[in-house]
């Protein structure tokens, strides 16, 4: 067996008894256990920016982009291996804009609108989209989930919140409805949430993002939201 090839089962193997035995189905704060109708979404997971655009960047260096781009792949691979349809944005580190956009500006606008079509052209879509926060103060930490203007979404973001409490106990941020000025989350006509994994701008956070097992743990998260709650 290639060494590729044996990494790839050992991972596989690995997140599903760490999602299996580590995310165990437990009810939210009130005691509820929270449900959404499971079958028949595909999942559109979207690693935010790449390309032109690198989003932050962590404070060793590392640009937000490929952090993105590490937990969607591994998220996928997680979703596809409980049966769950995807459909990733970027697998690379590029920009989907239009082949005629020549400036920046215009590269990014319509990088989102491409993003906004895939979505939205996708049947029975359920958007993640993955970003990572930053701020001119070091203090603030922790991964915090943003939703569309719909219930399902909302319910979703409760329990994928819910599960982050499990991966940073000391995590005390809460769910909000998507700002006005983020155009992918206002213009989906899909269940969405934006999912901020935490803030680049924090040492701690900084440290455990840029790091491959971290990101593993943050795709067994998003994994174990839609999976264990999505029966």
């Amino acid at each position: 067996m290639r060494k590729g090839t044996a990494g790839f089962l050992a991972f596989l193997i690995l997140a599903f008894v760490a999602v299996s035995a580590w995310f165990v189905l437990k009810p939210d704060k009130k005691g509820v256990f929270l449900h959404l109708e499971p079958h028949g979404y595909t999942v559109v997971i979207d690693a935010g920016h790449g390309g032109v655009d690198g989003g932050t960047q962590a404070l060793n260096g590392i640009l937000e982009s490929g952090i993105n781009l590490e937990i969607a792949k591994k998220t996928d691979l997680l979703l596809r291996f409980y049966g769950v349809n995807t459909v990733m944005v970027r697998t690379e580190d590029i920009s989907i804009h239009n082949p005629e956009s020549n400036t920046i500006a215009e590269k990014k606008r319509t990088d989102l609108q491409n993003r906004v079509k895939l979505a939205n052209n996708t049947p029975d879509a359920f958007l993640m989209s993955i970003h990572q926060n930053s701020f001119s103060e070091s203090q603030y930490f922790g991964a915090q989930v943003f939703y569309a203007e719909d219930s399902v979404s909302k319910l979703f973001a409760e329990v994928l919140q819910q599960q982050f409490y499990k991966l940073d106990a000391e995590n005390t941020r809460k769910i909000k409805q998507a700002y006005d000025s983020i155009y992918l989350m206002n213009n989906v006509t899909c269940p969405a949430v934006l999912v901020e994994c935490g803030f680049l701008s924090n040492p701690k956070d900084s440290a455990n993002l840029t790091t491959a097992d971290y990101q593993t743990k943050v795709a067994m998260t998003l994994t174990s939201a839609f999976t264990m709650y999505n029966r």
